[in-house]
């Protein structure tokens, strides 16, 4: 679309973290180093749960398959964010903003569904323990990672198609350091009703949803705990599900706080740096968060890496 009368685009224009030269070299270096330990992390858990067969449980295949989520996820804005800084360039291909866009939904949609089915993974093994090697059979743990995967593609691939189809005026500035859904329909030169409405109810219904199942799940297990005699059996229970509980509370903490500020103070620089918080820290930090609570994960990559 042409500037300014919305027929022909080529490129967008990523504003970033900053535009301050003199703080560029030390933005790239500490998203460098956070984009290596994001994908060197979860690539050790990967490797971990795969080698260890005592790690082939359904637990830590929905945990594996986590890790693989995170590295997608970071891996769609991150090196993109370093060339352009490396480059001294803001610049991003309509193409590509339409193709970091799509990934970005779908790996979201992603860590929404893994994460709401390992709530569901733990809520079996605490409230129907003697059934849940029956329950977690392994095809319906294939199934649960299989149904997230194609619901998160059709979503993404309807997100896209949608905006595939607004023109854009000339300003095409946008004040991330990544392609965002929202961020892109803003810039639409057309109406936008339908395609808010679309994004929304996405928001709501696979955000929300996956969001609700974990509560659910949750205040199950909490009930359950309770009715443990020992105190030693309450513990062990709640060890269970310790790490899970600290990358949901992470993530959605993260994330829901991210919208709320920017929905308050409409600062769009603040905005972009508390996006930072879920888009790299969290996919960051979950590694450590299961290896450090976990020993069979300890256990598992010191074997690895004793090799």
């Amino acid at each position: 679309m042409e500037p300014g009368n919305g027929t022909q685009i080529s490129e967008f224009f990523l504003l970033g973290l900053s535009q301050a030269r003199e703080l560029q070299p030390l933005i790239f270096g500490l998203f460098l180093s956070m984009y290596l330990v994001t994908v060197f992390g979860n690539l050790l858990i990967i490797l971990a749960v795969s080698s260890d067969s005592h790690l082939h449980t359904p637990m830590y295949f929905f945990l594996s398959n986590l890790s693989l989520v995170d590295i997608g996820f970071t891996s769609t804005t991150v090196p993109k964010m370093l060339w352009n800084i490396q480059t001294q360039s803001n610049v991003i291909t309509y193409e590509g903003c339409i193709t970091q866009m799509y990934f970005f939904i779908l790996f979201a949609g992603l860590d929404d569904f893994i994460l709401t089915v390992m709530a569901y993974d733990r809520f079996v093994a605490i409230c129907h323990p003697l059934r849940y090697t029956v329950i977690m059979n392994p095809r319906l743990c294939g199934l649960l990672v299989l149904v997230s995967w194609i619901t998160s593609f059709l979503n993404s691939l309807l997100e896209s198609l949608m905006v595939l189809g607004l023109p854009f005026c000339s300003d095409l500035e946008i004040p991330q350091f990544f392609c965002e859904l929202n961020q892109v329909i803003q810039l639409a030169c057309s109406h936008t009703f339908l395609n808010n409405m679309i994004m929304y109810f996405s928001a709501g219904l696979l955000g929300g949803g996956p969001l609700a199942g974990i509560l659910y799940s949750y205040s199950k297990i909490l009930s359950s705990i309770r009715g443990i005699q020992s105190a030693e059996g309450k513990y062990k229970a709640f060890s269970t599900c310790a790490s899970h509980l600290s990358v949901v509370s992470l993530f959605y903490g993260t994330s829901l706080g991210v919208y709320l500020s920017s929905a308050a103070t409409h600062n769009v620089h603040s905005s972009a740096a508390a996006s930072v918080m879920y888009t790299v820290v969290t996919p960051m930090l979950n590694p450590f968060i299961y290896s450090l609570r976990n020993k069979d994960i300890k256990r598992a990559l010191q074997r690895f890496l004793g090799r």
